[in-house]
């Protein structure tokens, strides 16, 4: 479905993850590719295993966060490669806590900001002017469905900084619209990858992600990767500005039950969910009251 031959891809975040996985497909896809992280003896392990697949790769360290790297790493992949085709602006950072905003410290805040936020300006901005000089490009951030409403398994830095993240794909979107360089996001909701499967699923939190899921299931890489590759491609060429949300539907729901709502029960000739889905909670003591249905409605009012 998709052709980068001949295109030169900059991953962010390319060690592992989301990242890792991106970095495979668009080499699966032709492209050479820039690949930068933290962690460079991880991101070296998957640079090696891109050019197994064909492709030129440049792999250097650098944090998203420090203005200098970034520019390294972006001088450094214009140079071996010519120019930055696509952008995906993937690194990102939150915090496993669990506290609430009012307990959250200015260290750990800022430091999410810096990564998940300014570090993608850094690099829009760097690989933008390359891409603008050029005539063309395709920059793709990876937000969240955090960054598109509050949510009560926030975490405060993270959905502000993705939030932020989500305006500024807008606002970078029309700018840079009619000089050829297009600017979309991806956000996807609870993505459950390779590596974060087994403790998922081990606590269970893959069946409480499905439960608030519209689609009653957690998402999977490859639905990430196609839509990242969908708006970095050619296939988008008439699409800018756009945040495209990879989360089952939760974000056009009004909420999605945990606990099965009794009104599914009243109609019994023509049920509501005719689905195997069950909840994660059972039904509690209270609704008792009303499992029959509606007096007058779903069965006779008593005589009197």
């Amino acid at each position: 479905m998709f052709d980068f031959k001949g295109k030169t891809v900059l991953i962010t975040g390319a060690s592992y993850g989301l990242g890792e996985q991106f970095a495979y497909a668009f080499a699966d896809a032709g492209a050479d590719l820039v690949l930068t992280a933290r962690s460079e003896e991880l991101v070296e392990n998957v640079g090696a295993l891109c050019r197994e697949k064909g492709s030129s790769v440049t792999v250097v360290y650098g944090d998203v966060s420090v203005e200098d790297d970034v520019i390294n790493v972006v001088n450094q992949g214009i140079a071996n490669h010519g120019s930055i085709d696509v952008l995906v602006n993937n690194a990102g950072i939150a915090d496993m806590r669990g506290l609430a905003p009012e307990h959250f410290d200015s260290e750990t805040f800022n430091r999410i900001v810096s990564v998940d936020l300014v570090g993608a300006f850094y690099y829009a901005r760097e690989c933008g002017r390359n891409m603008l000089e050029n005539g063309s490009g395709a920059i793709v951030n990876i937000g969240s469905i955090l960054g598109n409403g509050g949510s009560e398994n926030g975490v405060i830095a993270y959905s502000a900084a993705k939030g932020g993240l989500r305006n500024m794909t807008l606002q970078l979107g029309t700018e840079w619209a009619d000089r050829g360089v297009r600017v979309n996001s991806v956000s996807p909701g609870f993505i459950v990858t390779e590596m974060t499967r087994p403790a998922l699923e081990a606590l269970g939190m893959d069946k409480w992600i499905a439960s608030r899921t519209p689609m009653r299931r957690v998402g999977e890489t490859i639905e990430v990767t196609n839509a990242v590759m969908f708006l970095a491609s050619d296939l988008a060429s008439y699409i800018t500005g756009v945040d495209l949300l990879v989360d089952g539907g939760t974000n056009a729901s009004n909420g999605t039950f945990q606990i099965p709502p009794i009104h599914h029960e009243w109609n019994k000739d023509s049920l509501m969910i005719p689905s195997a889905y069950e909840p994660v909670q059972p039904r509690p003591d209270w609704y008792q009251a009303l499992e029959d249905g509606v007096p007058g409605v779903h069965y006779p009012l008593p005589e009197e």
